[in-house]
């Protein structure tokens, strides 16, 4: 019988395919995940463009999403960096105190920035391999590169007792 985690998946918006890809790659070695993000349709995303959602809807609806989750992916892209609401949601997993798995976005090829955040309350950071994904949520605190290759030593991480 397949394990099953009751996730939130952090991304920018853009990246919404790798959000069910993870989910793919996942199930195809029995792991489940059940992901409680907000992920908008495009009937509504033209609504959250011109802001006739509040933040504080928005920020509400993501508590209780949060919440709800044990762990939390964060799906780092190339402008993930630069998303507040990425920055948000991993505060608030710090906060609610999940444990927060960072995962590089498959097929890149260079370096990319990370969430200001994410460095401060990684529990792990992990290349793109249904192995890594699975021993990070399972709790092991390991911290690669791009190429799955360790990274140097991180200091300041945080843990879940």
């Amino acid at each position: 019988m397949a394990t099953l985690r009751n996730v939130f998946i952090s991304h920018h918006h853009k990246d919404d395919s790798s959000v069910d890809s993870i989910t793919r790659i996942l199930s195809g070695k029995e792991y489940n995940i059940r992901n409680s993000s907000i992920r908008a349709k495009p009937e509504n995303q033209r609504r959250l463009n011109e802001k006739k959602v509040s933040d504080l809807t928005i920020k509400r609806l993501l508590r209780m999403k949060m919440r709800w989750a044990s762990k939390v992916i964060v799906v780092i892209g190339k402008e993930t960096h630069s998303r507040p609401w990425v920055n948000w949601e991993i505060e608030l997993a710090h906060k609610l105190g999940k444990p927060i798995v960072g995962v590089y976005e498959n097929g890149l090829k260079d370096q990319v920035e990370v969430p200001t955040n994410l460095e401060k309350y990684e529990s792990s950071r992990v290349a793109w391999r249904s192995d890594a994904i699975i021993g990070a949520l399972e709790g092991e605190s390991r911290f690669e590169n791009i190429d799955g290759s360790l990274a140097d030593d991180k200091k300041g991480s945080h843990s879940v007792c």
